[in-house]
């Protein structure tokens, strides 16, 4: 009765709900992709990826044309044995970021699947090692955002609770970065942790340069600073300086993880469950930093991401960005700085099928 009868894809396009820039790029809008899975007994599972505005329909063509296909009389029950089945089968567009995508949708959709099965929510079914997390803000922290407006955002979190703010950096002068992160620093105080994000932006010496400027800010830690295949600067940057070095929403595989881990270059890993392939592949990344004594807290997607830090010992911090609202009927639950885990059968999110359906491209 587990077995495979059906499974669907389809796009769904989201506006940006703030203004969202960085060093390198705009966040232009959520393409959404879902797959919807049901099995024999008439029980269904909803998955979905995401992209910031390019490259949903190449996502949605390989689910169609080759992933997709391969499930039909598959047991559902299997999710181990269909994640390698399916990334086997696409050896030739792996690693990257097209197929991981692809494969987190589907393997979305079948944990989704099991947990409604078994009747747990994904945090319980995951390992259920607490039923909170405390949350960062980063909506407050754009990078076109003036000192006045980064200070009055970091206040507003801060009194909601928040634990730390992400401020982004990448002005064409570092001591204007340096001269916003002080003006935070000095508004919020020394109790609030304060997360620097350079979105792949720099190279090794100038990343190890601007992290000397901000170790008296107090800096939580610097996000990928250098481009992700840099492992090596990275590792000469970790080195260098106090402040933790973060890494993972552009890395795909377990893999590229542990070679960061490996070779000293993170200090915090912020594994994707999207992006490097799904639940299962993200539990493994979790596991392997706790292995190493490693925090993980997850890039964006905080409405599926909230589950998955919970799941595991060495969640420490979800991200704050909203970006489900127009699609779902229920809004993340924060208490005291925490957002409190889902405690429905399966992914937690409660979606507005209408207004999904609503919002549908392709």
């Amino acid at each position: 009765m587990s077995t495979i009868t059906d499974a669907q894809a389809y796009l769904v396009d989201l506006p940006v709900e703030a203004v969202r820039t960085d060093a390198v790029q705009a966040f232009l809008k959520q393409e959404t992709v879902f797959v919807e899975i049901t099995t024999a007994d008439g029980l269904s599972g909803r998955g979905y990826c995401y992209t910031i505005g390019t490259g949903g329909t190449a996502i949605l063509a390989l689910l169609r044309d080759y992933l997709l296909p391969r499930l039909h009389g598959r047991d559902a029950r299997q999710i181990e044995a269909i994640w390698h089945d399916l990334f086997g089968s696409t050896r030739a567009t792996a690693v990257g970021a097209i197929t991981s995508l692809a494969l987190a949708a589907v393997d979305t959709a079948l944990w989704d699947w099991r947990c409604r099965r078994a009747d747990l929510p994904l945090w319980i079914a995951a390992g259920g090692a607490r039923d909170r997390v405390p949350l960062y803000d980063t909506e407050v922290g754009w990078l076109h955002l003036t000192v006045d407006e980064l200070i009055g955002g970091a206040k507003a979190a801060v009194a909601a609770g928040r634990g730390g703010v992400k401020i982004k950096i990448g002005k064409p002068d570092p001591a204007q970065d340096v001269e916003r992160l002080t003006a935070v620093r000095e508004a919020v105080g020394p109790g609030v942790d304060l997360m620097v994000d350079a979105n792949q932006s720099l190279t090794a010496a100038d990343a190890i340069r601007i992290a000397r400027l901000l170790e008296p800010v107090d800096v939580y830690w610097l996000e990928e600073p250098l481009p992700a295949d840099d492992v090596d600067g990275h590792a000469r940057l970790a080195a260098s300086t106090s402040i933790p070095v973060a890494v993972g929403e552009s890395l795909y595989s377990v893999g590229q993880f542990a070679e960061y881990i490996q070779r000293r270059a993170a200090g915090i890993v912020q594994a994707d469950a999207a992006r490097i392939g799904g639940i299962t592949p993200w539990l493994k990344a979790a596991h392997l930093a706790e292995a190493h004594n490693i925090p993980i807290c997850p890039h964006f997607l905080m409405e599926l991401h909230v589950s998955l830090c919970a799941a595991v010992p060495n969640g420490r911090y979800l991200e704050y960005i909203p970006q489900l609202t127009a699609i779902t009927t229920t809004r993340l639950t924060v208490e005291d700085g925490h957002a409190l885990v889902p405690t429905a059968p399966g992914l937690g999110i409660a979606w507005d099928l209408d207004a999904i359906d609503d919002r549908r491209v392709a």
